[in-house]
């Protein structure tokens, strides 16, 4: 969702630690620059203003022309007011401190991603916090809202509350309260309807269920991508029923990035929640400090991390591990690791946390790679024989044509396959005898065939890079100790795609 307004702020803050000094009429062009890239952004006006006041406040202060490098101190104050426009890390995430049952009350307009955000809520108490959970539906107008639900309900296992026909939303309400007080559950998500555009009707409904079930946290979802009428229409929710947070829907799609960033400064509230896809365990917290990270090209390796615990099968990754050391690695091998990519959010998902990859966005999309590339890699290894996995060097022209056939795909493609099997088996193989650390396969990914980059190729890089490496920026592994358990396997998959990290 950020990758235009990444894409203008990086180029802006490279003019500036370019430099070596900077001067007031130097800030202020860029400043200049700044508020229209955030104003194109769908940012308000007043957030804009107020941002870059700060960013220029502290920007022409002795601090940063004394410094050895200021254009890089004007990276970390931009970094800095991100956050703070953003929010303070740690006021995200649900608050459950109450006397169960918790109600959790869910508004917003029609069409916004309520119901769907409420069963990914209720999947994440449910698997995560181990909380028994009962979801309600509250709404009486959409047709087969109430069965989407229940729906939704049945393929996680949750139980939602049963249909009465002709109850009123506050009565649907009371009853869901009482159900779950008898039946022991610890949170009851209130999911409430929605109009096409904001209404007195609606917010008297949801005035009446706020009385009536007395929730402890109420959740506005807003689509983020529609950008200046989602922070309006936070700004009238908070007002009139009152907000404890936001989930914001969406943010995996093309929008501008402006809601984000406007609605934590209008409301006051901060983003609790952000849906990065259509299943039903894409929903994360919101770290400002990783958002802000990623808009400005730094990468969000905590989350690379937390995702990869999380999605990494560890036992199997102990024994994909052994087989490495062992240089037994095949064609099973390699597909597990591209589907437990794929399960990580994919290449284009873990690009966006690595530090320095938004530089080489251009290279990269030169280079065709995309999460289609992966599926398709996939369907060509699931075309193939137990023994042709096993054992590739029996592949000649006639099992390459059957196998090409089978996945729907030409016999060039099966032959990329192949050959990015031989690299990863190749790099696996180096691993095993200790020759390369446990970042390996990101430094291939990055160009760097040899292992993780000298402080002199680093160097290299930088120059190469406009306005050299974000200031800060983490050095891998040793900022990281956690990132070492990944080491065996590495990140799936990075290491064999050809291309990357290859001047075209």
């Amino acid at each position: 969702m950020f990758d235009n307004l990444s894409e203008r702020l990086g180029g802006i803050l490279d003019r500036l630690t370019g430099r070596g000094a900077l001067s007031e009429a130097d800030v202020d062009a860029a400043m200049r620059e700044v508020r229209r890239a955030l104003l194109e952004a769908d940012v308000s006006l007043d957030v804009v203003r107020s941002f870059t006041d700060r960013v220029r406040e502290q920007a022409i202060g002795a601090t940063v022309v004394k410094s050895v490098t200021p254009g890089q101190m004007v990276v970390k104050i931009v970094h800095d007011e991100l956050v703070a426009t953003l929010g303070a890390d740690g006021e995200g995430g649900i608050d459950l401190q109450a006397v169960p049952p918790v109600a959790i009350m869910m508004v917003g307009l029609q069409g916004s991603g309520k119901t769907t955000t409420t069963a990914k809520l209720a999947r994440r108490l449910t698997q995560r916090d181990k909380r028994k959970v009962l979801m309600a539906s509250l709404d009486v107008y959409r047709p087969a809202a109430m069965e989407q639900l229940a729906v939704l309900g049945r393929d996680l296992d949750i139980q939602t509350l049963p249909i009465v026909e002709g109850q009123k939303p506050a009565e649907i309400a009371k009853r869901a309260l009482s159900a779950a007080k008898l039946g022991g559950y610890d949170v009851v998500l209130l999911d409430t309807a929605g109009r096409t555009t904001l209404d007195e009707e609606m917010m008297s409904e949801a005035i009446e269920i706020k009385a009536v079930a007395n929730p402890h946290e109420v959740l506005l979802v807003a689509d983020s991508l529609t950008g200046q009428d989602a922070v309006n229409l936070a700004r009238s929710f908070n007002e009139r029923v009152g907000l404890t947070g936001i989930a914001l829907t969406r943010v995996d799609g093309d929008g501008r990035g402006g809601a984000a960033l406007s609605m934590r400064a209008v409301t006051g509230k901060p983003i609790k929640l952000i849906g990065t896809g259509e299943k039903t365990d894409a929903l994360e917290d919101f770290h400002p400090s990783r958002i802000a990270g990623r808009i400005l090209g730094m990468g969000d390796v905590v989350s690379l991390v937390e995702r990869a615990a999380a999605n990494i099968d560890a036992e199997k990754a102990a024994r994909t591990a052994e087989r490495m050391r062992k240089g037994q690695f095949d064609l099973t091998d390699m597909r597990e690791q591209l589907i437990q990519m794929t399960n990580m959010g994919g290449l284009s998902g873990l690009m966006g946390m690595m530090p320095g990859i938004a530089k080489m966005k251009n290279q990269i999309a030169s280079a065709g790679l995309d999460d289609r590339v992966v599926k398709r890699q996939i369907a060509v290894i699931d075309s193939m024989t137990r023994q042709e996995r096993k054992n590739p060097d029996i592949l000649k022209a006639s099992r390459k044509k059957r196998i090409a056939a089978g996945a729907g795909l030409k016999v060039e493609e099966v032959n990329k396959v192949l050959k990015m099997h031989r690299n990863m088996a190749d790099m696996m193989k180096a691993m095993g005898s200790g020759k390369r650390g446990p970042m390996a396969g990101i430094a291939q990914a990055m160009g760097f065939g040899g292992g993780m980059p000298s402080p002199e190729q680093m160097k290299a890089m930088a120059e190469k890079m406009p306005g050299g490496l974000p200031q800060g920026m983490p050095s891998l592994p040793k900022d990281f100790p956690g990132l070492s358990g990944l080491g065996k396997p590495t990140l799936p998959g990075l290491g064999g795609f050809p291309g990357l990290g290859k001047k075209k």
